[in-house]
């Protein structure tokens, strides 16, 4: 496996291309466990479809309570790089899987308990879409806690700068997702058919590999993972340390996903196929801000170490390259989607019509956005380097909690439908305007004071 890579020193985008790729083909292959899923199940029915869609909120939701570590451990880490102090950063490390670890198996007995509450209140109305997103869930939930430590692992080693390992172990556990989802699916060989259930323990049995493979790894990395005691209590001042900087982050992304939700739950009064019609898109769009996310990791943990080592311009520097990068990401990605939506869509309904011509118009409605999504993802990347990750929460949130009275509004006109999508949109485009501006600010007024 590779080495880390010092980020305090080098030409920057060289260093920064070079932790980047890695983070983006991670991010491109998360992105693929999903769209794997739906293609696969959009051959079943779209009804399935809308049921894993609809278990796929409280995954992202899941996700989210784990950027209370990863956000965390990933800036503790990559600042204590910066200084040269790896015992700071061994205890960040130590104190964040343990946290980690905890909070996945309380979310995980959580969503086995309360199940078909959870599931109801989407008031999907259908009865076998009902079923088949509770039978998705509760398999899901048996094995979130891999879907938990693996994250966690990556940020470790993408903020000491090796973004290798991470991005070669996941791709071990696409393969096995790829191969093990026809197989489980539509029972080949000795495998008996499992539908909607195949898919859900395909992708958990793929995770159980990643988990695997970075324990033995791990093991190997005695400058990092010497003092991993699992049994042994955190520091409580870590502990804090990766509360304060990685709260804010769960905060964002869980009122994202709680929006989402209730977004999703407005959608379903016009029937299943908006429902995953929205499923199957948000994974299609998903190719720039996964992506744009990948590169935002790079970004944090390149910002971190400088940051870390008082070494301002390189950090602007560092900045305003990989905004640059995203920016083009984001233009490539509304072309894309804005002139060959339906085609791609084609791809994952190939037989229900209405929900090819609705997912052309959801994906030429947010392809006005990408752009902005892709900056936006950036800065926030940024912010989290320099330890200052309250900024992009409230900006998240606040215009994020936008998009349900502009859905409600917007979707009471003539835009129907399409008035959900056009909020989501919109918010986007206000959401990267913003937040770039505002680190730019942090720029200009210097990244030594507070």
């Amino acid at each position: 496996m590779s080495k880390n890579i010092n980020l305090t020193e080098g030409n920057i985008s060289s260093t920064l291309t070079k932790l980047a790729l890695p983070i983006m083909g991670t991010s491109f292959i998360q992105m693929m466990y999903n769209l794997t899923d739906m293609m696969w199940l959009g051959r079943l029915s779209t009804k399935a479809v809308a049921g894993a869609g609809t278990v796929g909120f409280f995954m992202w939701f899941g996700m989210s309570l784990v950027l209370i570590s990863s956000i965390g451990v990933s800036v503790g880490v990559s600042q204590a790089y910066g200084r040269e102090d790896m015992e700071d950063a061994r205890e960040y490390i130590s104190s964040g899987i343990k946290l980690d670890i905890l909070i996945g198996i309380i979310y995980s007995l959580l969503l086995l308990i309360f199940r078909h509450q959870v599931i109801g209140f989407f008031n999907l109305g259908d009865a076998e879409t009902i079923q088949l997103a509770t039978d998705y869930l509760t398999i899901i939930a048996c094995g979130f806690i891999f879907h938990f430590i693996n994250p966690i692992y990556s940020a470790v080693f993408n903020a000491s700068g090796n973004s290798i390992t991470p991005f070669i172990i996941n791709t071990m556990g696409l393969v096995t997702n790829i191969v093990l989802d026809p197989i489980l699916i539509f029972g080949i060989g000795p495998f008996p058919e499992m539908g909607i259930k195949g898919a859900a323990l395909a992708t958990v049995l793929a995770q159980v590999v990643v988990t695997s493979i970075y324990i033995v790894v791990s093991r190997k990395n005695k400058e990092l993972f010497s003092h991993l005691h699992l049994f042994k209590l955190p520091k409580k001042n870590y502990i804090k340390g990766i509360l304060k900087l990685g709260f804010p982050a769960f905060l964002q992304s869980g009122a994202h996903a709680s929006i989402s939700m209730v977004l999703t739950k407005i959608l379903a009064k016009w029937g299943p196929t908006p429902v995953a019609v929205q499923s199957v898109g948000s994974q299609i769009e998903s190719i720039s801000w996964m992506t744009a996310e990948g590169f935002s990791t790079a970004i944090a943990a390149f910002v971190g170490q400088n940051y870390g080592a008082r070494n301002y311009d390189r950090v602007k520097e560092g900045y305003y390259k990989g905004l640059r990068i995203v920016g083009t990401i984001g233009i490539f990605a509304t072309i894309l989607l804005i002139f060959a939506g339906e085609p791609i869509f084609r791809i994952f309904t190939p037989g229900d019509a209405t929900a090819i011509a609705q997912g052309a118009i959801y994906l030429r409605i947010l392809g006005f956005s990408q752009f902005f999504i892709t900056i936006e993802i950036a800065s926030t990347g940024a912010f989290n380097g320099i330890g200052r990750t309250q900024i992009p929460a409230i900006t998240g949130i606040i215009l994020n909690s936008l998009r349900i009275p502009g859905a409600l509004l917007l979707s009471s006109t003539i835009l129907g439908m399409t008035g959900v999508w056009w909020s989501m949109s919109i918010s986007t485009i206000f959401k990267g305007i913003i937040l770039t501006s505002l680190f730019m600010y942090v720029i200009k007024k210097g990244l030594h004071t507070k």
